[in-house]
């Protein structure tokens, strides 16, 4: 035992084992703040450097946002080998965690196999590719940076994942043994046998039959799409396979999708900068002396701190270490503290910003500023059925509020306190709706401001917790434009294929009702939240659903609230209900428990779905607004 803990200490001084430790994270971090920093002195050199100039520089106005994209592209890539070294990728788990620990370690050879076929690939095509650029010799519009250059990333990242695969292999055929590991990679090759014999399949089976028997497996959702996308295009040759690396950059160069990050890292700022605490004693000092008012103030944390994160789980995570153990210390059931708070935390997703909308609008190619109005009124329909359940419950099990001088005084101090952190959604909506800034030159300022703020006014940020959030914000907005990456070869596939098409005509050669298709929708989304992801549901289902609803006479931001909804649902419905396991983390409570608390919040918020999605009015009414 003396010995191992020595070794672990002289492999922390070991540079080397540092530096393999680390190696991503440093470009992570640098690669975070310069595009933070980048926006936003797009924003301010174009409000106020001009105004003390004789006019602005093209040069200087367009540059910093070109930089910042292609260094965006880069650490999207760099924090994947993060991603697999820490195994924190995106996955379906709901049969690998009913196997025995046998086979879910021989499961792990299998997945890694996988991994190292999808990297190998976009690795060797991604030097194809730079061999390309190097001949003809072709350059960006504003720096005419080469693109071979650019395009270097594919064989470095991948390349990387490569290299942390192979370390997860060995470590894990150590831990298998020689023989499971051999049954393991047999298995595998049995799987790819349609592929070594290039056995001709329809192209609609061998996508989807071999996307589904990889999710199954475990297999990330992101490198599912990538793997049966490569096998599709081995055998029936529906694109160019060169189009794997092609697509793999460009279908993520764009500052649409920057923004991402910037909503992420935002809301990581506001958590480790003190500002969700301060919004929390806000909500307590208003709502607090009322039955269940502690209840009642987290909701309303939850819609605050969601008009900053644009993510379910990560409101969950800033506000549930808060709230979570202020109400068991008040009396609240634990149950009820953890599930009202992984409830609420669905609303992050419907309050604008929302990372959901943002995937729904690039996959639907719609506007991102309505998206984000049309998601208001359904998101302050859910916190309203919430606090009316927990004021209830509160009632009836006679949760009292907190007794203690509340008056006018109290309550402008608690906003004053809290100033810094209102002003970030001011930030955003005002800058997206004023027309100010784009959204996401309206998320790198709030996440500029989070750090100054954090930094220098309430000074809670430090090199030693920024570090680590600069890394997580990386490694979390990565895992979604990967997949978005992938699910655009995936789709690319689907489209010269007329998928579809093709599932529209037969889904409407069963019923033209619109009431009937989107309760089947409906149904359908509320299956998929149950064990997939939200925003892969989003880049996966999107193509197949909206042709349908389209020539049923839905609106596309109409579709895109419903979906959403139906999503944020599955947040807190079993067995891959995120925003349940981040409370069962917090509260220390089994998933089981909180899931069951949760069903009557379920309930109500599935009333509000079928209320949003037949009555258009509620998402449909502030989006006229915008332009």
């Amino acid at each position: 035992m003396t010995e191992a803990i020595a070794t672990d200490k002289s492999k922390k001084k070991n540079p080397l084992h540092w530096l393999d430790e680390n190696f991503e994270s440093i470009f992570l971090v640098a690669g975070m703040l310069a595009i933070i920093f980048l926006i936003t002195w797009q924003v301010a050199y174009r409000y106020i450097i001009t105004k003390f100039t004789s006019g602005a520089s093209t040069m200087i106005a367009a540059a910093p946002e070109e930089i910042a994209r292609y260094i965006f592209v880069w650490i999207s890539y760099l924090a994947v080998p993060v991603a697999i070294k820490r195994r924190d990728l995106i996955r379906v788990d709901i049969l690998y965690d009913k196997l025995p620990k046998r086979l879910q370690d021989m499961s792990w050879i299998i997945v890694d196999a996988a991994m190292l076929i999808w990297a190998g690939v976009i690795t060797l095509e991604g030097i194809t590719q730079i061999q390309k650029f190097m001949m003809f010799n072709s350059s960006t519009a504003v720096l005419h940076m080469p693109f071979w250059l650019l395009y270097t990333i594919l064989p470095i990242a991948f390349g990387l994942c490569i290299l942390r695969t192979a370390q997860d292999v060995y470590k894990q055929i150590r831990s298998c043994g020689l023989k499971d590991s051999a049954i393991a990679i047999i298995v595998g090759i049995v799987l790819c046998l349609p592929i070594i014999l290039k056995i001709q399949l329809p192209t609609i089976v061998l996508l989807f039959g071999y996307f589904v028997i990889l999710l199954a497996l475990g297999v990330p959702i992101s490198m599912s799409l990538g793997i049966s996308s490569i096998f599709t295009i081995w055998i029936n040759e529906p694109i160019n396979i060169s189009y794997v690396a092609q697509l793999s950059f460009a279908s993520i160069d764009k500052t649409a999708i920057m923004c991402i990050p910037f909503f992420v890292a935002s809301g990581d700022l506001m958590g480790i900068g003190g500002l969700s605490r301060r919004l929390f004693s806000m909500a307590d000092e208003f709502l607090g002396s009322a039955y269940g008012g502690l209840a009642l103030a987290t909701v309303a944390t939850c819609v605050l701190f969601g008009a900053m994160s644009g993510s379910g789980p990560a409101t969950v995570a800033a506000i549930g270490a808060l709230c979570v153990p202020a109400m068991v210390d008040r009396g609240y059931d634990q149950k009820f503290s953890a599930a009202i708070v992984a409830s609420a935390g669905a609303i992050g997703v419907l309050i604008p910003p929302s990372n959901p909308f943002v995937v729904y609008a690039i996959s639907a190619n719609v506007s991102v500023g309505k998206l984000f109005m049309a998601g208001i009124v359904p998101g302050l329909l859910v916190a309203g059925v919430l606090m009316a359940y927990s004021y209830w419950l509160a009632r009836k099990e006679g949760w009292k509020g907190e007794e203690r001088p509340r008056n006018a005084k109290t309550k402008l101090h608690a906003v004053w306190e809290s100033k810094w952190a209102l002003m970030v959604p001011i930030i955003i909506l005002g800058g997206i709706y004023g027309g100010f800034m784009t959204p996401t030159e309206a998320a790198a300022v709030a996440a500029f401001y989070g750090l100054i703020v954090g930094i220098f006014i309430h000074k809670e940020i430090t090199i030693k917790n920024l570090l680590p959030a600069m890394v997580g914000s990386a490694a979390t907005s990565s895992m979604i434009i990967v997949l978005m990456a992938m699910a655009q070869i995936f789709g690319s596939i689907m489209s010269i294929e007329r998928i579809p098409t093709m599932v529209a005509n037969a889904i409407l050669s069963l019923t033209t009702s619109k009431i009937l298709v989107l309760i089947l929708i409906n149904i359908l989304l509320l299956i998929v939240g149950t064990f997939m992801e939200a925003l892969a549901a989003i880049i996966i289902l999107v193509p197949l659903l909206l042709p349908i609803v389209t020539q049923l006479g839905v609106d596309p931001i109409h579709f895109g609230v419903v979906m959403v909804l139906n999503l944020a649902i599955g947040f807190i419905t079993p067995p891959v209900g995120v925003n349940l396991f981040v409370a069962s983390g917090i509260a220390k409570l089994k998933l089981a428990d909180i899931a069951k608390a949760a069903m009557p919040m379920l309930g109500l918020m599935i009333v509000v779905l079928l209320v949003v999605t037949y009555f258009t009015p509620l998402s449909m009414l502030l989006p006229t607004f915008v332009k």
